[in-house]
């Protein structure tokens, strides 16, 4: 689990937001907002796919569908698959626009970033095994704030939440509060009182 960087790009409402290979649950959280904001069902076709990409043949035999075979709704579908993968892949980089490149659907290229970025079920339950014991044994470092310190608590609870595993406000409230903070403001001080009770030099 790692923090933002200091010098994240600047954010603009007209440009998705830049995943650039780091920060891959925060840059999903945003970019769903962000096509969400633009058009709530493009989020549908990002999710679900185009659908009525198949036709019967004469056969009887599922083969996918020409552009001539499209009634409007169809083609209203199509149109937002392409709207949801120019959102997509204007937010990728170099490295990351590699990986989809061949891929037409907005479906396909979620699923694939998801599983590059997220791993398979078997690996997110790992990866979120280790997560919830860093969030159980979760203390604040030596020279850090309390704002960085709770910044660096809600992105572990956020990647948490990402996986599946969310955690409630209030419990994520009175472990702060009732268990890393006490326990750190103790620890800081000890030195302090420690010396206060050495006896005077004579």
């Amino acid at each position: 689990m790692s923090t933002l960087p200091g010098n994240w790009e600047v954010q603009s409402t007209a440009r998705p937001p830049l995943f650039n290979g780091h920060y891959y649950s925060w840059w999903k959280n945003k970019m769903i907002d962000h096509i969400q904001g633009e058009d709530y069902e493009l989020w549908d076709i990002v999710t679900d796919g185009p659908l009525a990409t198949l036709r019967k043949n004469t056969e009887g035999v599922d083969v996918p569908k020409i552009r001539a075979d499209c009634n409007a709704e169809d083609l209203k579908k199509w149109m937002k698959n392409a709207k949801a993968k120019k959102w997509l892949v204007c937010g990728l980089g170099p490295d990351e626009y590699n990986i989809i490149q061949c891929y037409s659907i907005a479906k396909q290229i979620w699923d694939i970033l998801q599983v590059a970025n997220e791993g398979t079920t078997r690996v997110n339950r790992s990866k979120g095994t280790l997560l919830y014991s860093q969030y159980e044994n979760f203390v604040m470092k030596d020279g850090e704030t309390i704002q960085e310190m709770y910044t660096r608590f809600t992105i572990l609870a956020n990647e948490l939440r990402s996986l599946g595993r969310i955690i409630p406000e209030e419990d994520r409230v009175e472990k702060i509060l009732a268990r890393v903070l006490p326990i750190t403001l103790k620890a800081r001080s000890l030195p302090f009182r420690s010396q206060r009770t050495l006896p005077l030099s004579h």
